[in-house]
């Protein structure tokens, strides 16, 4: 396929209000693309598109307050975004969210969340707005899965089965989407500091003490800046990637896992133990604090 054109169409973004999102948002507008925001933060979402207004005042920006997780909001929207915006030319799945907890300190509640936010709403959103795409010629399709689309360490099964199927699902319409002519994307950041694993939920059987303690080791593995990782994504996509890894946090461990998909938990362990500077283990243990999610996404 030939390079992506920023300039020729509408950008659609989920998850806009802060980190990769609103970096993304920023980087569009400054190759040319108009853009549609979306993000369930109304505050923090009107100040990212006043100052994308204020820095680029021939941009057109169009705000549309969600709550991903609720169904039948995400489908209003959508049809709403559709029917005012026909020429979308790229749609960008980022939002996400985060679930702190073993499988069996979640309840169903709090896993479904998870699902619903990372997953559902990302087919749902992509079968709305992809007549829409593939009525754009050239136009392109962007998901953010996460590191943990790619390994699955223990007190993420929520989140890690939501971005593997994120994965799954990017993979298989890439190969469906390609006698359309739209180019497809799937995303796996690494460590890049944003809000999602601050504002992550606890499991209902985690103690907040230990969610907390878990969370302090793990934000030193955040290095990565989202304007970075919102730089390598549109670089991606301008030159049509099927895959885009963010930063050797993402790199190496998709690595491990090629070369040992059974066992790469333990060496996880050991490394990230190393890094964030404890020594507390990271490998399963029977009070172990609860890991946070990667902190991807929005």
């Amino acid at each position: 396929m030939r390079t992506f054109d920023f300039t020729a169409g509408t950008a659609v973004v989920t998850g806009a209000a802060s980190g990769i999102g609103e970096a993304l948002a920023h980087g569009l507008a400054r190759r040319g693309s108009d853009l549609v925001l979306l993000d369930r933060d109304g505050d923090r979402l009107t100040a990212v598109a006043a100052a994308i207004r204020a820095a680029h005042p021939d941009r057109q920006v169009a705000t549309y307050l969600v709550d991903l997780a609720d169904a039948a909001a995400t489908a209003r929207v959508a049809e709403e975004v559709r029917r005012r915006h026909p020429r979308l030319r790229l749609l960008v799945n980022n939002a996400g969210v985060a679930l702190g907890g073993r499988f069996d300190e979640v309840t169903l509640d709090e896993f479904s969340w998870v699902v619903d936010v990372n997953f559902r709403a990302v087919v749902q959103l992509t079968h709305a707005l992809l007549p829409a795409l593939k009525a754009e010629p050239g136009a392109h399709l962007v998901t953010v899965s996460s590191l943990f689309g790619l390994i699955a360490p223990a007190g993420q099964v929520a989140y890690a089965a939501s971005k593997f199927a994120v994965r799954g699902f990017t993979e298989a319409l890439r190969h469906e989407l390609v006698d359309d002519g739209v180019g497809v994307t799937c995303v796996h950041p690494g460590g890049v500091r944003t809000r999602i694993a601050s504002s992550a939920r606890v499991g209902s059987g985690v103690s907040v003490e230990e969610y907390e303690a878990g969370r302090r080791r793990f934000e030193k593995l955040l290095t990565i800046d989202p304007a970075r990782a919102a730089e390598v994504i549109l670089r991606g996509v301008r030159r049509r990637r099927g895959r885009v890894l963010i930063g050797w946090s993402a790199k190496l461990p998709d690595l491990l896992a090629r070369f040992a998909p059974a066992s790469y938990g333990r060496v996880l362990a050991l490394v990230t133990r190393r890094v964030a500077g404890t020594g507390v283990a990271t490998a399963p243990a029977p009070h172990r604090p609860a890991e946070p999610a990667a902190a991807d996404g929005s």
